[in-house]
């Protein structure tokens, strides 16, 4: 199981996913059969979510192979990392929680001794060991044996769930703060207050095919609860770009594939890649496929421009320099969601500022599209995908 850092491996495994997308994915996609059988998923998810290939391009190639009735399942899947990063951006202030909550827990060497071999997969319990592993030596896990995994985190041995989460975005290459966060929070009875997720020792055996059933799971599992939360706010208005604007683009794990998000008549003078962003804190295996998978888009942007191209963490020191080397006006940027890479642009955005520049965000018509209808549940939002997909071109 590898996942080669490339658009053109992306769209390759799109390729070969496609025939597979309809029935056969609806009825199989539950089944973790192991790291070396994964043919029942699509196995896109990395190129998703750092945007190697779009939500819009899955999905649209999906449904000229398939009718949506046939693909229902996976392009409601699709949907869900796209109504989780909008549902995070319409309550920033539950991101900034769960970063407080997490690094405000008191670390005594009790909990961290546990939580450690939860980590290690050394605590004795069939199947989750297994999975811990998997995650740290691959940087993936099925869907389901994410929940399972996260239900007897929080449950069984009772370690708090933001830690948990905290080992998921540091390890899964497909990793985003809103499909991440949201996830654990619902297992843990807080995103749909008081329901919880209670995994079963039947439920993992029917569904890895008798390969682990786990003994001393957690018979019942009780909500967590939080205080209450803000009501979802709009989506902002962000300002527009005058193409004619010498710009320097700069380039996150967030989005790349720039090429379907700017014109290339835009007077881009130059981009800056910058895979590294100070409190993300990726593991080997998600870092290395991030850094690869950035270099990827640098080239194939300066390509697209004609310009020059260049590396570098990001921080306001390296931007703004990059910026005045290529004599840019304005520093362009796909919009980063609500997580470390929005923190980390909120961070240097003073400095830019004051070097008299200013960073222009440009976000995608899709999340543009979805996102405001993010405000409740996900199945008031899955009402709104035909009509919404419609518009775009697409018959679901």
């Amino acid at each position: 199981m590898t996942f080669t850092p490339t658009r053109s491996a992306a769209l390759s495994r799109l390729n070969d996913f496609v025939p597979r997308a309809g029935r056969i994915y609806a009825d199989g996609r539950n089944a973790d059969h192991g790291p070396d059988a994964r043919a029942n998923v699509s196995m896109l998810s990395p190129y998703v979510r750092h945007r190697l290939i779009t939500e819009e391009e899955v999905v649209a190639a999906v449904l000229a192979r398939h009718s949506g009735a046939v693909a229902e399942k996976f392009v409601q899947e699709v949907l869900w990392r796209t109504y989780w990063k909008g549902w995070l951006e319409l309550r920033p202030e539950v991101w900034t929680r769960f970063v407080t909550e997490r690094d405000g827990i008191e670390r005594g060497s009790g909990l961290m001794k546990a939580v450690a071999a939860a980590e290690a997969g050394t605590t004795g319990i069939d199947g989750f060991d297994d999975w811990a592993r998997e995650l740290a030596e691959t940087g993936y896990l099925h869907n389901h044996a994410r929940m399972w995994f996260a239900s007897i985190w929080i449950f069984t041995l009772r370690l708090p769930w933001t830690l948990g989460a905290d080992f998921f975005l540091r390890h899964l290459v497909d990793a985003d703060p809103a499909s991440n966060t949201l996830s654990w929070r619902w297992v843990a009875g807080l995103q749909t207050a008081g329901k919880t997720y209670l995994a079963t020792a039947d439920n993992i055996a029917r569904y890895t095919g008798g390969r682990f059933s786990p003994k001393g799971l957690a018979r019942e599992a009780v909500a967590l609860s939080e205080a209450p939360i803000a009501k979802a706010a709009p989506i902002a208005t962000l300002p527009t770009v005058d193409p004619r604007t010498p710009a320097l683009l700069l380039l996150t794990g967030e989005d790349l594939h720039p090429e379907s998000l700017f014109a290339k008549d835009m007077a881009v003078r130059a981009v800056l890649a910058a895979p590294v962003v100070t409190g993300w804190p990726w593991g080997d295996k998600a870092a290395a496929f991030v850094a690869a998978a950035t270099d990827d888009a640098r080239e194939r942007a300066g390509k697209y421009f004609n310009c020059k191209t260049t590396t570098a963490a990001l921080d306001a020191d390296a931007v703004i320099a990059a910026a005045q080397a290529a004599k840019a006006k304005v520093i362009i940027i796909a919009y980063a969601p609500v997580g470390s890479v929005a923190d980390a642009l909120s961070a240097i955005e003073p400095a830019i500022r004051a070097a008299g520049l200013s960073l222009v965000r440009v976000r995608r018509d899709w999340d543009s599209a979805f996102w405001p209808h993010a405000t409740k549940g996900f199945f008031p939002f899955k009402e709104r995908i035909p009509a919404l997909l419609g518009e775009m071109g697409m018959r679901f």
